[in-house]
């Protein structure tokens, strides 16, 4: 249908049935649009259908080379003939623009216009899904208009608790009920302190106040602090009160060994072995101890090396003794695998050195260094000890720059043993130095360190330097040897001679 002619009557006409007369014909909305406006044109790219792709070149053929001949193609139009064709199409308009105008009396207001464009303006159709969406309403107006504040920490805040909350695992706490177990009288119980805080004591808790009350000199209170907790269904059974009980037994000597120590030790956890070997060795009850180490040996119960250290350390302090230390000290080396901390470590070193070991004490320092750890001053100073004996002074000084190195503070021992050195060196300036040091950090110094600061200046033959070193030693309460004296009077004699 090229056209559609609507009839007007004089009455107006509502805008519903020229909807019904148009849904009713099988025209476009184009076309109702061109009549509309007098016949629009359509745009360029509208008017003529898609033009070809260009085809990929033919590879055999040269593209540098132009072509004399023009190419004829059919389907291709000049753009002269375009020109031609757009002016026929314009005159055919103006031919049958009066025939339309004469059909065409009705004149469209812009708001029936307007009305129906909107019915072809609708939503564009959504992909299938949930069509019933739930939005969230718009926030109030004062929300918007509040100013806003300082963000809320994300954190819960911290509410103060009572002191009773967490006392299981506060060490003041604990120590203060050891305190207030002794200033009770003597007859009364330690469950008058104790029943208070039953609740809030957990497994183990009370270990502390029970070593606790062993430094105080009060094992019968520890004691009675055990039995105490064994009518407490939540506190026990717990291994470590009880080994903690009877470590503080056994260094008061108030442990009652059983007649079968070997059932004992047999049917005894590690934990409470351990403790009787520590409290045996602390308390001075050596043959105990080592009747212990004995029987768990021969058990086949391998106890910490920890338990060792302490128990060569102790056994060392007699020469009785240094044949029971080489022993434990053997079975150490025996081990794979070594546990030991700093202190057990130095205190290891030590032993060695006072046995003669001196191999011993280098293998457990590079031990010590490769398990990625630092030394403490006390190693080093045992290690400068231990190669100054063997006279090993380079070595010796070796360790010094590595302490020097390390940032390490220097303690008073660690500085009577370096002027040593020096002295030993006959390195005058240095030994001056280090001296002097040891007066800057606040330390005093002994009477070993005036001894051979005076030697070392009469080696050197200054002897205004000995009176002043000499002068200032008597000054610090110390008087010298008659050797030291007899030297330092030779050496004036020598001096006046050559005068």
């Amino acid at each position: 249908m090229d056209s559609i002619i609507l009839k007007v009557d004089l009455t107006p006409t509502p805008i519903s049935f020229f909807l019904q007369r148009y849904l009713s014909l099988n025209s476009s909305w184009s076309t109702l649009v061109a009549h509309s406006y007098g016949r629009r044109r359509l745009p360029k790219n509208l008017r003529y259908p898609p033009r070809r792709t260009k085809l990929p070149p033919d590879l055999g053929v040269n593209l540098f080379l132009k072509t004399t001949k023009p190419v004829n193609d059919p389907t291709m139009k000049t753009q002269e003939e375009e020109e031609e064709e757009e002016e026929e199409e314009e005159g055919e308009e103006q031919q049958h623009q009066p025939e339309d105008n004469d059909h065409d009396d009705f004149v469209w207001d812009s708001d029936e216009i307007e009305a129906i464009t909107s019915l072809f303006q609708g939503r564009i159709p959504q992909k299938p899904g949930k069509l019933n969406r739930e939005r969230p309403l718009p926030l109030p107006l004062p929300y918007k208009l509040r100013p806003l504040g300082l963000p809320t920490s994300k954190k819960r805040p911290k509410i103060p608790s009572l002191p009773s909350m967490h006392m299981y695992k506060n060490p003041a706490a604990l120590i203060g009920l050891a305190r207030k177990i002794k200033s009770l009288p003597a007859e009364e119980d330690v469950s008058v302190v104790l029943n208070k805080w039953a609740n809030f004591l957990q497994k183990g808790s009370l270990s502390m106040t029970i070593r606790e009350l062993g430094h105080m000199g009060l094992p019968d209170r520890a004691l009675q602090t055990f039995c105490w907790v064994q009518r407490q269904p939540h506190l026990f059974p717990d291994d470590r009160t009880l080994a903690t009980t009877i470590e503080v037994l056994a260094r008061n000597h108030e442990l009652k060994m059983p007649f079968d120590l070997e059932k004992f030790v047999a049917l005894a956890s590690r934990n409470v072995i351990e403790a009787m070997v520590r409290g045996f060795a602390k308390g001075g009850s050596l043959n105990l101890a080592w009747k212990v180490v004995l029987i768990a040996k021969d058990g086949k119960r391998m106890l910490d090396p920890s338990v060792y250290a302490k128990l060569i350390l102790e056994l060392a302090k007699n020469p009785d003794k240094y044949v029971l230390a080489e022993v434990l000290l053997n079975e150490l080396g025996e081990r794979e695998e070594l546990n030991l901390s700093q202190q057990d470590c130095t205190a290891i070193m030590k032993v060695c050195t006072r046995l003669g070991k001196f191999e011993t004490v280098e293998g457990l320092y590079n031990w010590f260094k490769q398990s990625g750890r630092d030394p403490s001053v006390v190693m080093y100073t045992t290690l400068i000890h231990s190669r100054y004996l063997v006279k090993k002074y380079r070595e010796a000084l070796a360790v010094v720059w590595e302490m020097e190195a390390s940032n390490c503070l220097f303690d008073l021992p660690a500085y009577r043993m370096v002027i040593k050195l020096f002295v030993a060196l006959n390195d005058l300036s240095r030994a001056v130095r280090y001296f002097s040091r040891l007066k800057e950090a606040g330390f005093s110094p002994t009477y070993d360190i005036y001894r051979d600061l005076i030697k070392i200046y009469m080696v050197s033959g200054r002897l205004a330097k000995c009176k002043d070193v000499y002068k200032e030693a008597e000054m610090a309460g110390f008087k010298l040897d008659k050797g030291t004296m007899s030297q330092l009077q030779q050496l004036e004699r020598e001096k006046k001679l050559h005068l």
